[in-house]
């Protein structure tokens, strides 16, 4: 039977070496890549999409308290639901960008759901009769929104997600097809993108966070909230003059498929026997003309090897494919999708580091707007929604350093090409999340005393007493919350570019969003589990709307303890983790195909 099989892999190598040759003698019609030219096109959609999408996330939080007259918990809770589904439908987004309409057409779409979500948004400020009266520092009980409108800022809302889940998993690609890959210059067109594509998002950020929250804060919500929708409206507007210059890929369909036949098939043959030497003896096939480089055999996950086992039933093509990729898969497909299951441990314990940094995104405003925001002795505050601006600062600053300096230092000690593996990386960001959980608990604690003993005299909150510790006591938790996203999350997306297959990396894309979509859902039932336990308990509700009556550092203990556990699950999931093309058999093959041929000879 072994010997059977043996000749069936052989002749199936032989067809498939012949259709190579074949596909590779038709003409294929020339592309223009426009490279650098459809840049100020793409580079333009991107910095006023993010301008105008940054620049009203941003300072929601805020909106929705102030001008909704939300709960604290209400507001935290919506934010995270939105920001969770946000993410999650990038997911949907990159499934029917390459299975059914391409990135141009999915862009334009996604760019015109986000302008019209904007436009909704902003005129919940601008018509009196689309949010509830104002609610005065004095007053005791406010009136919240009527169902019509929070209709229409969940409208608002509905139409940000159709446009993010377009938009985040297909532009980079987009940007990335206008330049040829196969030549030296494309490839240098290709890493300026990225470049410039996340210096744009830091720009777009630091200004929405400072220029455009001053204004929403402190000028007026409906200018402020119009400003990103007309910065969304100039970003349509761009990328649709650049039309008749970009290079348009046509969707070849989804990369899913092959994973799912990999799955059915492995349980339809699951009463089956592995053979001694699956690399030799499974099925072997890969497309002629797959962008997907060729994977090494690996033992983990090895029942999904059983997809590529031969059975008399099986027939295969003259073309060297299976005639039913539903009851016959090819080694390389199984290797495939074997990367994608290796990744979702690391991607689980992400879930909690994003936790730990919404945290820093999210609380640490209703801390600053209960802390001293005067800037010195004027009169003067900086926005509460500001500060957030200091994460982007340090992120900003350490990473040129970090890659001409620290990485070049490191390289000459470990001799690895990025001076540390990416998962260590990683695991250096998990760790900065937990010292900067445990000093924002510190921070805290000490806000709430002096609030209590040593309250900003003269000066008053809607939620409470102001505390007189200046709110620039704030800044080294967000320091170190951006010094951990720039070791995990740029640590994360680069892991996840690398270890998939090539033709998935705009679900490689789309799963870092996944991650911060699982986290937003987790923190937000954390927050209701946290509300509802202490609410009754001796030392009151953790979380009330007036923080001072509340334990904000016990829970950001909590956070702390989480993040601790986290790092010890992702210390052994690395352990456990084998980088794409580092099969554990590797040599073993090399050596076997080594004895194959000199017994040919």
């Amino acid at each position: 039977m072994s010997e059977k099989i043996m000749e069936r892999n052989q002749k199936v190598s032989m067809e498939k070496n012949e259709k190579t040759a074949a596909v590779e003698e038709v003409d294929e019609p020339e592309i223009n890549y426009r490279g650098i030219k459809a840049m100020p096109y793409i580079i333009g959609n991107e910095t006023f999409e993010k301008l105008g999408a940054i620049g009203t996330l941003s300072n929601l939080l805020v909106y929705l308290t102030s001008v909704f007259n939300l709960k604290h918990i209400t507001a935290t809770t919506l934010i995270n639901v939105f920001n969770g589904t946000t993410n999650f439908a990038t997911l949907i987004g990159a499934f029917l960008c390459d299975t059914y309409f391409g990135r141009y057409k999915t862009l334009g779409f996604a760019s015109i759901a986000s302008f019209l979500g904007l436009l909704l948004i902003s005129l919940t400020a601008a018509v009196k009769k689309l949010h509830p009266p104002h609610c005065g520092s004095e007053e005791s009980h406010c009136i919240g929104p009527t169902a019509g409108q929070l209709a229409v800022l969940l409208g608002g809302f509905a139409l940000m997600i159709i446009g993010a889940g377009g938009i985040r998993p297909c532009n980079l690609a987009f940007g990335a097809d206008q330049f040829n890959p196969n030549t030296e210059s494309g490839k240098r067109g290709i890493n300026s993108f990225f470049n410039w594509y996340f210096f744009t998002i830091t720009f777009a950020q630091m200004v929405s966070v400072t220029l455009v929250v001053y204004i929403q804060s402190d000028v007026s919500w409906s200018i402020g909230l119009a400003i990103p929708a007309i910065f969304m409206l100039v970003s349509c507007f761009l990328f649709f003059v650049g039309t008749k210059i970009y290079v348009i890929v046509k969707p070849e369909g989804s990369p899913l498929t092959s994973i799912f036949q990999v799955i059915v098939v492995a349980v339809k043959k699951r009463q089956l026997k592995l053979p001694e030497q699956p690399w030799v003896s499974l099925f072997s096939y890969t497309p002629p003309k797959s962008i997907n480089s060729k994977l090494s055999y690996t033992h983990q996950f090895r029942f999904l090897d059983k997809a590529a086992i031969i059975t008399p039933e099986d027939e295969i093509k003259s073309d060297g494919t299976a005639a039913n990729p539903w009851r016959l898969c090819s080694i390389q497909q199984v290797e495939e999708a074997k990367c994608v299951f290796r990744v979702i441990p690391i991607w689980a314990a992400a879930i909690i580091y994003h936790v730990a940094i919404i945290q820093q995104q999210q609380y640490v405003v209703f801390q600053a707007l209960q802390s001293n925001r005067h800037l010195g002795k004027s009169s003067f505050q900086i926005p509460a929604s500001t500060y957030t601006i200091f994460s982007m600062l340090s992120l900003t600053l350490w990473v040129p350093i970090y890659d001409r300096f620290v990485v070049p230092f490191l390289r000459r000690l470990t001799g690895k090409e990025g001076g540390i593996t990416i998962l260590q990386r990683i695991g250096i960001g998990f760790f900065l999340v937990v010292i900067s959980s445990l000093i924002a608990a510190f921070i805290e604690d000490r806000r709430r005393t002096l609030a209590l003993t040593r309250p900003t005299l003269g000066v008053h909150s809607p939620r409470g007493a102001v505390s007189s510790m200046n709110a620039l006591w704030l800044v080294p938790q967000l320091s170190l919350a951006g010094l951990a996203d720039a070791f995990a999350a740029i640590g994360q997306v680069e892991f996840y570019y690398k270890q998939f297959p090539e033709n998935m990396r705009s679900f490689a894309g789309s799963l870092f969003f996944c991650g911060m979509a699982a986290s937003s859902y987790v923190n937000s039932f954390l927050l209701s589990i946290v509300h509802h336990t202490t609410e009754g308990s001796r030392s009151g509700n953790w979380l009330p709307e007036d923080l001072n009556n509340g334990r904000l550092d016990y829970f950001y203990f909590l956070i702390t303890a989480l993040a601790v556990l986290n790092v010890c699950y992702f210390v052994a999931c690395a352990k456990w983790y084998r980088y794409k093309g580092e099969g554990s058999t590797a040599v073993a093959v090399e050596m076997e195909t080594k004895k194959s041929e000199k017994a040919v000879v």
